[in-house]
């Protein structure tokens, strides 16, 4: 699904990750886009980075949802390091947002997808240290839209739009012990391309780290 993030932010542009007309806005960089294009491997090597930026240091920001699965060392390399490379590479090019889309914790997932929190984590403690004022992290949980499996698109949002609408309103539920989790509520792709877009391109957009009500909420108010 992140891939479907990466469509939303650009309008489904192409692999490029680079779109037009979205909101006035001329020109997107989605990094997911580009490793789709390139492979992960690359995403590893800072100096791969600083050569594809110039779009993102010319408009002022950038948004990445690179992210993935597999053994934990993988997983580590392509949700940690990939991310940690992009975000220095950004900082150093004089990129003045960035936008990063995480995941929120899940309990027990955490334990069982070690590798792949632990290179959220440590992404997200990167951009808040290269980006103390202006970077914004989205901790969205299952995210919901048409998924694309080859030729088959499976309509996710026949599970997730209904679970949206009655777990938003049991956000105390979330909080309990071991069980919480089971209780957060799914976030519609298009809601989570919208508030990223919003992140990088408004100003004023608080820093930091926004959870699945804030995405919620930010995705319903008018820019």
């Amino acid at each position: 699904m992140r891939s479907n993030v990466a469509k939303a932010e650009t309008g489904n542009q192409g692999p490029k990750g680079v779109s037009r007309g979205i909101k006035g806005i001329e020109e997107i960089v989605v990094l997911r886009q580009l490793w789709k294009e390139r492979g992960v491997w690359d995403f590893c090597i800072k100096k791969w980075y600083r050569s594809h930026l110039y779009p993102s240091k010319t408009y002022g920001f950038q948004i990445s949802c690179v992210g993935g699965f597999g053994s934990n060392s993988h997983m580590y390399k392509i949700n940690g390091t990939a991310n940690i490379n992009a975000i220095r590479a950004a900082a150093e090019q004089g990129v003045k947002r960035f936008v990063y889309v995480s995941a929120t914790d899940f309990g027990l997932a955490n334990y069982l997808l070690q590798g792949y929190y632990e290179g959220k984590r440590a992404a997200e403690t990167e951009l808040l240290t290269k980006f103390p004022y202006s970077g914004v992290i989205l901790r969205p949980g299952f995210i919901y839209g048409t998924r694309s499996v080859g030729s088959m698109k499976i309509p996710l949002g026949v599970i997730g739009s209904p679970l949206e609408m009655v777990l938003q309103h049991a956000k105390p539920m979330s909080q309990l012990p071991l069980v919480g989790p089971l209780f957060i509520s799914p976030v519609n792709v298009t809601a989570v391309a919208q508030v990223a877009v919003r992140a990088a391109t408004d100003p004023v957009f608080p820093p930091g780290i926004i959870d699945v009500p804030g995405i919620q909420r930010y995705s319903q108010q008018k820019s």
